[in-house]
């Protein structure tokens, strides 16, 4: 069963919220919006940019924590028309939410600390770049092997498609 983390942060000093979603098991980032202000809006955009690219089935779970926006009526809307499963982490249990937490801890210390950046554009350059050509495609996870996440998902897939055609169907 497919599993999607979502949590909601400041990215910087300058108040830039953004909304992530990543991928449980290739720690992906799936789908993420960014915003000037703490709308519930954003993580609703992420929320659909991650459906949008992924086209998920009805087996996936997407995990939050307890956070407003992610108990909105247009949230959980969204996750339902989907077919989406609800998980929640427990109150002050920061752990269930690990992932996301080591995405945010690497998008700050690799990206945000290391640039100053002077306007909300410069932002929305270099903030998804690193998700998508940095985090994405290069940075190395020792959880996953010493590989980037998307090279991760091309084994899985290719592994999924070997399965697949060795099959046996007798009639």
């Amino acid at each position: 069963m497919a599993r999607w983390y979502n949590i909601y942060k400041n990215i910087s000093f300058t108040c830039i919220p953004s909304s992530d979603n990543i991928d449980g098991c290739s720690r992906k980032v799936v789908g993420y919006g960014l915003g000037k202000t703490l709308s519930a809006d954003l993580p609703l955009a992420a929320l659909r940019d991650a459906i949008e690219k992924r086209k998920p089935g009805s087996n996936l779970i997407h995990h939050s924590d307890q956070g407003i926006q992610y108990c909105s009526y247009d949230y959980i809307e969204v996750l339902n028309e989907y077919g989406i499963t609800i998980s929640m982490s427990s109150k002050a249990n920061p752990y269930d939410n690990a992932k996301i937490e080591s995405f945010f801890r690497s998008l700050k210390v690799e990206e945000v600390y290391m640039f100053s950046y002077e306007t909300y554009e410069e932002i929305r350059g270099r903030i998804p770049y690193f998700i998508e050509e940095v985090y994405n495609r290069k940075r190395l996870h020792s959880s996953l092997g010493y590989m980037p996440p998307e090279e991760f998902e091309d084994i899985i897939i290719n592994k999924e498609k070997e399965n697949e055609s060795r099959q046996l169907v007798l009639t």
